[in-house]
């Protein structure tokens, strides 16, 4: 069993987590709504990048929950793609006994200019194949 679990403020993780859901056939949830189903399968988390931290809620959910024995895989956009809130989730989440899978981080759309075509088709089908891989490592 999959899990999608995502945090959007601006909306470009929502569509890399629509995107990996629907590969995945599943349904994506906002983090503010969401509940940990099962300890088997993956789960895939996503956030946007806020001043190189994950979003206030997405913290407040890997703070709360536990994540011993997960498999995780973790996806995320930015301005400038670097993941960087990946590598704080990572952190967060090994330290509670996940086990990472893999990481994925594309461009966002930022200030209404910036990256205005991000994530892109392109990205989407890459964080498409992204769930496929991730699937098949656990």
């Amino acid at each position: 069993m999959c899990q999608v679990i995502y945090f959007s403020r601006g909306g470009n993780t929502k569509k890399l987590a629509d995107a990996i859901a629907a590969e995945l056939n599943v349904d994506a949830i906002e983090v503010n709504r969401a509940s940990l189903k099962s300890k088997t399968g993956t789960l895939f988390l996503g956030s946007g990048c806020y001043g190189g931290e994950p979003g206030r809620d997405m913290l407040t959910f890997l703070n709360n929950n536990e994540f011993e024995g997960l498999r995780v895989a973790l996806f995320g956009t930015s301005g400038g793609g670097a993941g960087r809130e990946l590598a704080s989730m990572s952190k967060i989440l090994e330290e509670k006994g996940a086990i990472i899978l893999g990481r994925f981080a594309c461009k966002g759309k930022t200030f209404m200019i910036i990256n205005r075509r991000h994530p892109d088709d392109n990205d989407l089908a890459e964080a498409r194949r992204f769930a496929q891989e991730m699937t098949e490592r656990a």
